[in-house]
């Protein structure tokens, strides 16, 4: 998805047009993503969904032969997995479309379309790992051992045994498979709402602009230097917010039971153990977490209290929280810029995952600028045999530069491992996926502070760095806390209200962000947060963004020592190119160990705190001068 280029003056214009100021149309060819490579029209998409969809019998008719040989269970796994690989082309596409305007009901019918055909999939070939479970596990290892053609899906066939304790029969597994058209209506229905129907505000701001406050004007006007500006938009935007709780927690209520069905019909003793199951996480790192950044909170206060400090302010609001620290350091980019900047920032991974990214930015991968109705904020995905893709809303801030490094960072990993993985093991695990787009942003920022002359500059990047700790490590973890807290509340039969869950938001932020002991005031507004986190549909899946940050940061520090020093080999940045080159070839936690780091312990967390800490010092000696 990059088709980006912007003229000079256009830039310039397009980084500070509010969303509203620009249709999907108006967006030049340069700067969309080129999505012919996936299907030339809609009418192509539809005809090769058609296809897939003509092959359904075909599926559900090898039921039953994968215990027969070793062949057999070769062409059937074949059958299956070419049809999961034309599922993910036609699915990428259909998200991609709808994305670009969510408004418009052709495109989100083809997502719906895409979805209601995976479902069926799911459907046509849930008799797969219920009979490979029932198989002798010594018979199904014979046959791995017998056809070499089966190589390719012994990671699949081990782990669907991993499974056995909790597949259900041939019969259960088809219902809970029909059932998989529900279990996203919740996040559907609450995405919609939010990024096509929810009447975002608009507001005068002092210049005298009118902003509309949709996700991405909020992003870009949260941050006015203007305080009275900030309040307008924070009042407004979480207003709006307040007044649709409820339809927005019977949202998120639907996706906390559909979750719970999955949980109770596969055995497992609770949601979190079901979600982790899936990539063979203990729950145990998830509790971990939560534990290492609460008694860390003292090390949070330190970063707010500072930043209260070199802003001037007598009293730190959640307001004032994306305030640039040093204003006049408040960096601005063309998309060219950016990308020359980042392909600098991560030469220590050497010049092969230069070329790479440099092809990426050549290619047509990205969708760089906001327009109204386009889906907010930003995500890389991939088309196994393609390429990866990337929707950005760039507005030419240093957030966006960060943001183009991380989204980066995801379609390198990608890449990467399509190129070195059969499909069956090209897809990776989240947990290990964050690791790669928050390595890109710790490169970055020590990359400018490298190249930074006077202290204004050191003071804004070292800010930013650990403005990027507080969102993707502190924010991300109360999110975790927050998340386990209100399936734990669903799980003991406490209601699930917008209220409810309002009231808990409020709680848990406070207690973040010290409200009660004056270090950051939380105001009541901001009980409505949760309500435009998108991810809380995507059950226990924010909390990997905070262990990745913290993997990244040790990582990411082996290899610039590593390439600092210019001898000595690249056995860091080797074993961590490995890592992404093995996609899901392996278990997140085995890749980590592998790359360096061991997530089952607290030292990576704690090596994380001293590098903030470090930061804050070094800021602070600064402040002296």
């Amino acid at each position: 998805m990059i088709r980006r280029v912007v003229t000079l003056a256009a830039a310039a214009a397009l980084a500070s047009a509010p969303a509203a100021a620009r249709e999907r149309a108006e967006i030049p060819e340069k700067d969309r993503w080129n999505l012919a490579d996936l299907y030339p029209s809609d009418a192509a998409w539809k005809a090769a969904r058609d296809a897939l969809a003509a092959r359904l019998p075909e599926l559900a008719g090898r039921r039953g032969k994968v215990g027969e040989s070793a062949g057999s269970l070769r062409a059937t796994l074949d059958a299956v997995f070419g049809a999961n690989r034309e599922l993910e082309r036609l699915s990428v596409y259909a998200m991609a479309r709808s994305d670009e305007d969510t408004r418009v009901a052709a495109t989100r019918e083809l997502r719906q379309s895409a979805r209601q055909l995976s479902v069926e999939l799911d459907a046509a070939t849930s008799w797969l790992r219920p009979e490979l479970v029932a198989l002798d596990a010594a018979k199904v290892r014979t046959f791995l051992a017998q056809d070499p053609g089966l190589a390719e899906y012994r990671f699949f066939v081990e782990d669907a045994l991993r499974w056995k304790p909790h597949t259900l029969g041939p019969g259960e597994e088809r219902i809970v498979a029909e059932a998989g058209s529900l279990t996203g209506a919740g996040g559907e229905i609450s995405g919609v709402l939010r990024d096509a129907d929810l009447p975002w505000p608009t507001v005068k701001l002092s210049t005298g602009e009118e902003a509309r406050l949709d996700p991405s004007g909020y992003a870009l006007h949260r941050a006015s230097v203007v305080k009275e500006d900030r309040d307008r938009v924070f009042d407004a935007f979480f207003g709006t917010l307040r007044g649709y709780e409820r339809t927005l927690g019977a949202a998120l209520y639907a996706t906390v039971r559909a979750s719970a069905f999955e949980e109770k019909a596969r055995g497992f003793g609770s949601d979190l153990e079901a979600s982790l199951f899936r990539d063979a996480i203990p729950p145990a790192v998830y509790r971990q977490l939560v534990a290492d950044v609460r008694r860390s909170l003292p090390t949070f206060h330190r970063y707010l209290a500072l930043r209260r400090r070199m802003l001037g302010l007598a009293k730190l609001r959640y307001q004032d929280l994306y305030v640039p620290i040093v204003p006049g350091a408040d960096l601005r980019f063309r998309p060219e810029e950016a990308r020359a900047i980042v392909l600098a920032a991560v030469a220590p991974l050497g010049p092969e995952y230069q070329a790479v990214l440099r092809k990426g930015f050549e290619s047509g991968w990205t969708d760089y600028l906001p327009s109204t109705g386009k889906r907010a904020g930003a995500y890389s995905t991939g088309v196994w045999g393609v390429h990866p893709y990337q929707l950005l809303n760039f507005n030419g801030r240093y957030d966006d530069l960060s943001t183009l490094a991380h989204e980066s960072g995801h379609s390198i990993h990608t890449y990467l491992a399509n190129g070195a993985q059969p499909f069956a093991t090209h897809d990776y695990s989240i947990f290990v996926a964050e690791v790669a787009s928050t390595l890109n942003e710790n490169l970055l920022v020590h990359h400018l502070l490298a190249k930074a002359k006077d202290d204004a500059t050191r003071l804004f990047l070292l800010g930013s760095y650990l403005d990027g700790l507080r969102g993707t490590l502190f924010r991300q973890t109360q999110f975790a806390d927050f998340e386990l807290a209100f399936h734990e509340q669903a799980a003991r039969g406490e209601t699930l209200t917008g209220e409810n869950l309002s009231a808990l938001y409020l709680r848990t932020a406070r207690a973040y962000y010290g409200h009660d002991a004056g270090v950051c005031e939380v105001p009541d507004l901001v009980a409505a947060e949760w309500a435009f986190i998108p991810h809380f549909h995507r059950p226990f899946y924010v909390y990997q963004y905070a262990t990745s940050i913290v993997a990244a940061t040790s990582i990411a520090k082996a290899i610039r020592e590593e390439a600092a020093r210019k001898r000595g080999g690249t056995r860091a940045r080797d074993a961590y190119l490995a890592m992404l080159k093995k996609g899901g070839s392996g278990y997140p936690i085995d890749l980590l160990r592998e790359a360096g780091v061991d997530m089952t312990t607290s030292r990576p967390f704690d090596a994380a705190m001293a590098e903030m800490n470090g930061v804050m010092d070094e800021m602070e000696k600064i402040l002296a001068r």
